[in-house]
């Protein structure tokens, strides 16, 4: 009865080296799918970033040729055509740019640290903290800051006896 007993004992064995081999050839079947999947997203990806590059070149050409034409109007000393022509590429630039989601961060009113760089204090008749004056301009794309304004805002008026800052 012994020698039974250990022989089901070893066929117990080979049944769960079996199913341990399977376990693992599934187990490296799927990670092998999870590279092949890992590697598509990748390309797509990548077909999207330049498709998005490829649309926003095209909307510039236009822009390009203006800019060209206020050149060639600049070399014939033609001003009014230069400022008429650097005029009209600002706006198709800005249109162009604007289609894509960018718009100007609004500056009025006070500081804010998320969409505001305070690059100087002044006194001022204003509250402290008000954006005085504007330095550069701010874009944001979509809900993300691609570039802060750079503003001058109001310091803390000074009394008389202060020894501020």
């Amino acid at each position: 009865m012994t020698e039974e007993r250990e022989l089901t004992v070893e066929e117990q064995l080979a049944a769960l080296e079996a199913e341990r081999d399977e376990h693992l050839n599934d187990l490296k079947r799927v990670a092998a799918e999870f590279e092949n999947y890992r590697k598509r997203i990748l390309r797509d990806q990548e077909g999207l970033v330049a498709r998005a590059h490829e649309r926003l070149v095209k909307e510039l050409l236009p822009v390009l040729d203006d800019l060209e034409r206020a050149l060639a109007a600049a070399e014939q000393h033609e001003e009014a055509k230069l400022e008429e022509g650097v005029r009209l590429v600002h706006r198709q630039l800005a249109a162009a740019l604007e289609r894509e989601g960018l718009t100007e961060i609004p500056i009025e009113g006070k500081f804010d640290p998320h969409v505001h760089e305070a690059l100087l204090s002044q006194p001022s008749d204003q509250d402290e903290g008000t954006v005085i004056q504007v330095l550069q301009k701010g874009y944001s794309l979509g809900d993300r800051v691609l570039r802060p304004a750079r503003v001058v805002i109001a310091a803390p008026k000074e009394n008389g006896g202060d020894a501020g800052s």
